[in-house]
């Protein structure tokens, strides 16, 4: 998942470099959707491997 956040951040940068202002903007808020829905999946299997253990 970090992957396509990564993926959506570079297609983000290349569309502002040519100038194609609404398309950057979908990428990004795409990126960044995709890099907290990955925070969040790690916190939890983090957390839930703690408590496995335990």
């Amino acid at each position: 998942m970090l992957h396509y956040a990564v993926v959506f951040l570079v297609i983000a940068l290349i569309a502002a470099l040519f100038g194609f202002g609404g398309i950057a903007a979908g990428a990004v808020g795409i990126a960044k959707i995709l890099f907290f829905v990955f925070v969040i999946m790690a916190v939890v299997t983090f957390v839930l491997s703690l408590l496995k253990k335990a």
